[in-house]
């Protein structure tokens, strides 16, 4: 038993991950391919030990107690079952980025408690086994774990639903640049929302689409065709928020300035601008596009009175185990 600290980036799906066939394994019932975002992670430190009697958990540097530390406890559960001990953990972790906000904060914490706990217990876990772990965290989580460019399979057994990389960081040379237009803690969180999805009438059609959209995604990625993986970004991105407008009761996570900056991505790309726009569970607007087009974009965002701050992020890197002490 020791300690370790593990960095894992968010990551922003380019074909949504919304809805499970298992809500306890957190089974989705699509697959989905992301992109983990360089620079914008969550850095968690797991010590076990043995003199502890309950797990206790600080997010931000403020003592988390109620649903916050239930829910890493449940996740330290797994690992202590898979590994086999009980002893409680003290965890500590911090987002460089807003947390909540739909920037995938819980897919970062998760893939980094998975990582850095397991390598503080001295295990030598496979990756693909870490992204199964992961995803019972946080669905999403999963994605965070491989580098790169991700792809996140649905199954419906716990070894099958596992992610692994498409292609390395470097593969293609796109950009998110994230208009944050709140920083608010959204009042219903993805975890929630994914049990409500089959509340939608649009629900079905969205997943029986699914397939199609993650194949031709995955080849526009491969053929680095930026035309048509903004075409298909986009309508994903529409056709889940349809599907949480549509929930019972309905979830609405757009706000003015979000439909007002996804407009303005449209009439960009229509100019020549290679950006299109896709958004998780939150307001924030994530705008995916070729690196040449970065800064102009980031511009135009930051020249908005609605816009608060804006992120950029670059292809980023797996989870990463950057120390470990074990006794």
């Amino acid at each position: 038993m020791g300690t370790a600290t593990a960095r894992a980036n968010a990551n922003i799906a380019f074909i949504k991950y919304w809805g499970n066939q298992n809500d306890q394994l957190r089974l989705p019932v699509n697959p989905s391919i992301s992109m983990n975002l360089g620079g914008l992670y969550a850095e968690t430190t797991v010590t076990w030990d043995g003199a502890l009697n309950t797990d206790s958990f600080a997010l931000n540097g403020k003592e988390e107690i109620g649903g916050g530390l239930e829910r890493v406890s449940t996740h330290l559960d797994v690992l202590r079952a898979r590994l086999g001990f009980a002893t409680r953990a003290r965890v500590e972790s911090a987002n460089n980025f807003p947390t909540g906000a739909g920037i995938a904060s819980s897919a970062a914490a998760f893939a980094a408690l998975s990582v850095a706990g397991a390598a503080a217990a001295g295990a030598q876990l496979s990756e693909r086994e870490l992204t199964t772990i992961a995803r019972l965290g946080s669905g999403s989580a999963s994605r965070s774990v491989p580098t790169g460019f991700v792809e996140w399979y649905a199954a419906d057994t716990h070894e099958g639903s596992f992610a692994q990389s498409m292609s390395a960081p470097e593969y293609w040379d796109i950009v998110d640049v994230i208009a944050v237009v709140s920083k608010k803690h959204k009042d219903v969180g993805s975890s929630a929302g994914h049990k409500s999805a089959n509340t939608s009438d649009l629900q079905g059609a969205r997943v029986a689409g699914a397939g199609e959209r993650f194949a031709i995604c995955r080849q526009a990625i491969i053929d680095r065709d930026f035309a048509t993986f903004a075409q298909v970004v986009e309508h994903d991105s529409n056709l889940m928020h349809a599907v949480m407008m549509t929930s019972r009761p309905p979830l609405f996570y757009w706000l003015p300035p979000t439909l007002a900056i996804m407009e303005a991505v449209r009439e960009w790309r229509a100019e020549g601008l290679r950006v299109c726009y896709t958004l998780d569970a939150g307001p924030n607007v994530h705008c995916i596009c070729v690196r040449e087009d970065a800064q102009r974009v980031s511009d135009r965002l930051r020249a908005s009175s609605d816009v608060l701050d804006v992120l950029v992020a670059s292809p980023g890197a797996g989870a990463q185990v950057t120390t470990v002490s074990i006794p």
